[in-house]
């Protein structure tokens, strides 16, 4: 019962940065139906900046607002250097593109900053929290807050907000958006902006515990990628949800059967979904008139 405990402390713990990055892909697969695999990136940047900022001297809140905000800044950049100006291409063609900034953003880390992994203090102290024979990490408990409260800030966004309705418009049609008045370019440039933004805050908010260096970025979109799979793709419920089972199923399968497996998770999650429920767990049934 301990060993179960605890695996599911740390699941829960992994499982809300995938969720994090998850709902980044949601916002901007919401806004242009593009799935973003630069957003393992963002993740990465708002912890290298932090920890740069924390070592220079910044105090660390005033760090990880930096943080957020250049990664934002970036994310704002990708749009309109080089989604925009792609628009009307085939959303293949988009998707690769990220995939491109992926790499480039990579590289220009390595260069700016260096290799090596980095961390910086925890927000709460390191010392562990026992629970029932387990134990958990304060800075475990900021991280799951941080992914529900961003999932709630998120949830009213879409569903009470002008602005969220127009995101969700401009999704389902672009043209028609426009024809009502909505400024679908602005609306994508919030949309990568703030999906930077949520994945420069998931970077802070784990680098305490998981460390950082300019090629976690990777591993982390491709989780994120498959949470919001499992989820259903563009669903804020399924992101969270997806992210939480994926870290959970990734903790049991290191902890009972082998760490070496655990990496293939994801993996399986996205044949799964794809073979058994293509539209995730939260996705939305479409129909098409003929």
């Amino acid at each position: 019962m301990d060993a179960l405990l605890q695996f599911l402390f740390s699941g829960l713990t992994v499982g809300a940065v995938y969720a994090l990055v998850a709902l980044g892909f949601t916002i901007i697969y919401n806004a242009s139906d593009v799935v973003n695999f630069a957003q393992g990136e963002f993740v990465m940047l708002g912890g290298m900046i932090t920890v740069f900022a924390f070592d220079a001297g910044v105090p660390l809140p005033l760090a990880a607002v930096v943080a957020i905000l250049v990664t934002a800044a970036i994310g704002v950049a990708l749009n309109k250097l080089a989604i925009e100006p792609a628009r009307g291409a085939p959303v293949v063609s988009l998707i690769i593109i990220t995939i491109g900034a992926s790499i480039l953003i990579r590289g220009a880390t390595q260069l700016v900053f260096d290799k090596q992994l980095h961390r910086f203090p925890a927000f709460s102290g390191d010392d562990p929290i026992r629970v029932l024979g387990a134990t958990i990490l304060p800075q475990s408990l900021w991280v799951i807050g941080g992914a529900l409260a961003v999932f709630v800030g998120l949830w009213v966004f879409f569903t009470r907000t002008l602005t969220g309705k127009a995101v969700l418009a401009t999704a389902n049609n672009r043209i028609a958006a426009q024809l009502v008045g909505i400024n679908t370019g602005w609306i994508m440039t919030l949309s990568f902006g703030l999906s930077a933004a949520i994945g420069a805050f998931a970077g802070v908010l784990v680098t305490p515990i998981t460390l950082v260096s300019y090629d976690v970025g990777v591993a982390l979109a491709l989780k994120g990628f498959a949470a919001a799979m499992l989820g259903g793709m563009g669903n804020p419920k399924g992101a969270l949800v997806g992210g939480l089972l994926l870290g959970c199923l990734e903790a049991m399968t290191a902890g009972y059967v082998s760490s070496q497996y655990k990496e293939a998770v994801a993996f399986i999650v996205i044949l799964a979904v794809l073979f058994v429920m293509p539209r995730g767990l939260f996705g939305a049934k479409t129909t098409e008139r003929v």
